[in-house]
C-alpha cells in the first residue's frame, strides 16, 4: 500500500506540474496579436500615439491580415497628423475587409483631412451604409458636406450624429456653426449652449455662441462669453479681436484697441484684429 501511495503522490505532481507548464506556454499568434491590438487601443485612448502605433505593428507583424490593427494604427497616425501614412493603413484595412465599416470611416476621415471632400463623402457613406449606428460618421460626412458649402446636409448629418449620440459636445458646436452659416442665430445660440452644458471648458463654443450673440446685436452677451473663452483659453487671440468687435460695436474704443492689441500680441498674422486696429487708431 505504501508503494502504491507514493506512485499516487508522484502522479498529482506530474499533474500539477503540466498544469504549471501549461501556463507558461507562449499564446498563439492570434491571441498575442488580439492582445498588442488591446494595447494599441489604450494608447491611443491615452493619446500616447507613439506607443500606440507600435503596438499596433506588432499586433500586424503577429497576424498580416489584422484589418482592425491596421485601421487602428491609422487612426493613430492621423491623430499625429501624418495623413499619408494614415491612408496606406486605413485602404490595407479596407482591403484585409471589403465589409469593414470603421475602415471606411476613417479612410473618409483622412480623405476629409486631406481636403478631399468627394472622396471622403464617398467612403463615409459606405461606412453609414455598413453601419448606420455610426455617429462619427455622420459627424465627419456633415464636416465634408459643410466645407463643400451644403450646410443644409451638413445639418441633416450632424442631427442624425446627435440622435445616436447626444453626449457630443463638438456634433452641436458644428450644427450650431452650419445654422449660423444660415444666419439662424437662434438655433446657432440653442445648440453652442447645449454644447456648453456637455462641456462647460469647450473654450471655441463660447467664441462661437458670442460671434453670434454679435450677429444679434447682443452685445453684452457676447462680451460676457468672449471673456469666458479667454478664461478658459488665455492665448485665444480670436476671442480677444471678437471681443474687441463687441466693444467697438458698443462705443467702447479704449477696450476695443486693448483687445485688438492683445490679440496681435497673441497672433501678429490675425488680419482682422490689424484692420480693426488699424481702423480705430485712424491708419
Amino acid at each position: 500500500m505504501k508503494k502504491i501511495k507514493e506512485v499516487f503522490l508522484f502522479t498529482v505532481f506530474l499533474f500539477a506540474c503540466a498544469g504549471l507548464f501549461a501556463q507558461q506556454l507562449p499564446d498563439t499568434p492570434a491571441a498575442a496579436a488580439k492582445t498588442h491590438f488591446d494595447r494599441g487601443e489604450l494608447f491611443r485612448e491615452r493619446s500616447d500615439w507613439d506607443t500606440a502605433i507600435l503596438e499596433y505593428s506588432e499586433a500586424i507583424r503577429l497576424d498580416p491580415d489584422y484589418a482592425e490593427a491596421f485601421n487602428g494604427r491609422a487612426r493613430a497616425y492621423g491623430n499625429k497628423g501624418n495623413w499619408d501614412r494614415a491612408f496606406e493603413d486605413s485602404n490595407r484595412a479596407i482591403q484585409i475587409n471589403p465589409n469593414f465599416a470603421d475602415g471606411y470611416r476613417t479612410r473618409g476621415t483622412v480623405y476629409l483631412n486631406k481636403n478631399d471632400l468627394d472622396r471622403a463623402i464617398t467612403d463615409l457613406n459606405q461606412a453609414i451604409q455598413l453601419n448606420s449606428n455610426d455617429a462619427l460618421a455622420y459627424h465627419n460626412r456633415g464636416i465634408a458636406h459643410r466645407g463643400k458649402g451644403d450646410n443644409d446636409r451638413a445639418i441633416e448629418d450632424y442631427t442624425q450624429a446627435i440622435r445616436i449620440d447626444p453626449n457630443d459636445a463638438d456634433v452641436y458646436n458644428n450644427r450650431g456653426n452650419a445654422y449660423g452659416s444660415k444666419s439662424d442665430f437662434d438655433r446657432a445660440i440653442a445648440d453652442y449652449t447645449q454644447a456648453i452644458r456637455i462641456d462647460p471648458n469647450h473654450a471655441q463654443v463660447y467664441n462661437n455662441r458670442g460671434i453670434a450673440y454679435i450677429n444679434k446685436n447682443d452685445l453684452d452677451r457676447a462680451i460676457a462669453d468672449q471673456t469666458q473663452a479667454i478664461r478658459i483659453n488665455p492665448n485665444f487671440a480670436d476671442a480677444y479681436n471678437n471681443r474687441g468687435v463687441a466693444y467697438d460695436r458698443k462705443g467702447d474704443r479704449r477696450q476695443a484697441i486693448a483687445d485688438y492689441e492683445a490679440a496681435l500680441r497673441i497672433n501678429p498674422n490675425l488680419t482682422e484684429a490689424s484692420t480693426n486696429l488699424n481702423r480705430l487708431q485712424g491708419r
